[in-house]
């Protein structure tokens, strides 16, 4: 073993912890996606009841839809990249 391997090895080893993957990431990061747009949908809702009520301004009524709306095409968009990818999968060669 010459001394470049003993070095390439040992700066393989230093930088193995750094491409670990963290606590709290990976599966997490899908099941926090879809808790962040239940909760935009459900505030969304609540700020539409509370308008009608008259207990909240039009404003944010306004911002709560607004939100909405993005939290939806965002999950539309990437359903539509998910389809395409299976598509392209599908299209394959075997």
């Amino acid at each position: 073993m010459n001394i470049s391997q003993t070095l390439a090895a040992g700066q393989y080893a230093a930088a193995r912890p750094a491409t670990a993957p963290q606590p709290g990431t990976g599966g997490n990061l899908i099941a926090q996606a879809a808790s962040d747009f239940a909760d935009t949908l459900a505030a969304g809702e609540n700020a539409a009841l509370a308008a009608m009520r008259g207990a909240d301004d039009p404003n944010a009524l306004v911002t709560a839809l607004a939100q909405t709306e993005l939290a939806v095409e965002t999950a539309v968009t990437i359903r539509n990249r998910v389809v395409e990818a299976y598509q392209e999968i599908l299209r394959m060669p075997v």
